[in-house]
């Protein structure tokens, strides 16, 4: 099975290698079955096999053997691991994906903060485990939690959700609207915008 290269981001050789390695550089302490990652990404074995052994060459991966289960991760010391992240996450990664499964009938602004904001905004520390999103509208309880568990299921990291009405955002006493206000956050969807241009 050929899989050309993204429309998204056309640099890389195939949707399949992008795939692979958001997934990896994007969970840099954590190391992957081969097995589990091609049916993690829905990719034939063999497919995914391939693009495992170009990435190892090319030094972006690691490998070892357990038994008969080939184990990889991101190779982080990689000198093009950084801005290859970097890249990843702008065209893959959580702000792509986050903005497709939260544009939900209802959410006027969508915008991610916390710790993933923080990372992403250049602040030292850990790599964050959970995704913080706010969405400001009025949206239906049940589908704002299977947009959270979709963009859970495509990033492999636990996505929480919080809403306030646009009365809220718009009210510098709600204590977390302050808070999301006060440090880094990163509006990913704004229908407002789209409204008025």
């Amino acid at each position: 099975m050929r899989s050309d290269g993204p429309a998204l981001m056309p640099v890389f050789r195939s949707q399949h290698q992008a795939e692979l390695l958001m997934w990896l550089l994007l969970h840099p302490e954590q190391e992957y079955g081969v097995t589990e990652m091609a049916a993690r990404l829905g990719v034939p074995l063999s497919t995914l096999h391939r693009e495992v052994i170009r990435l190892h060459d090319a030094g972006l991966l690691t490998s070892r053997t357990q038994g008969r289960n080939r184990l990889i991760r991101a190779n982080v010391d990689h000198p093009a691991a950084q801005a290859l992240t970097q890249l990843l996450e702008i065209t893959f990664g959580p702000r792509a994906v986050i903005a497709e499964e939260f544009a939900i009938e209802g959410a006027e602004q969508v915008v991610i903060f916390g710790s993933w904001a923080a990372r992403y905004d250049g602040q030292a520390g850990p790599p964050p485990h959970d995704i913080d999103v706010l969405v400001v509208g009025s949206v239906d309880r049940a589908d704002l939690y299977d947009a959270a568990d979709r963009a859970n299921a495509r990033l492999g990291i636990e996505v929480n959700p919080v809403v306030r009405t646009a009365q809220q955002w718009a009210d510098p006493a709600d204590a977390l609207v302050a808070q999301i206000k006060e440090s880094a956050h990163i509006t990913v969807l704004d229908s407002r915008e789209q409204v008025n241009s």
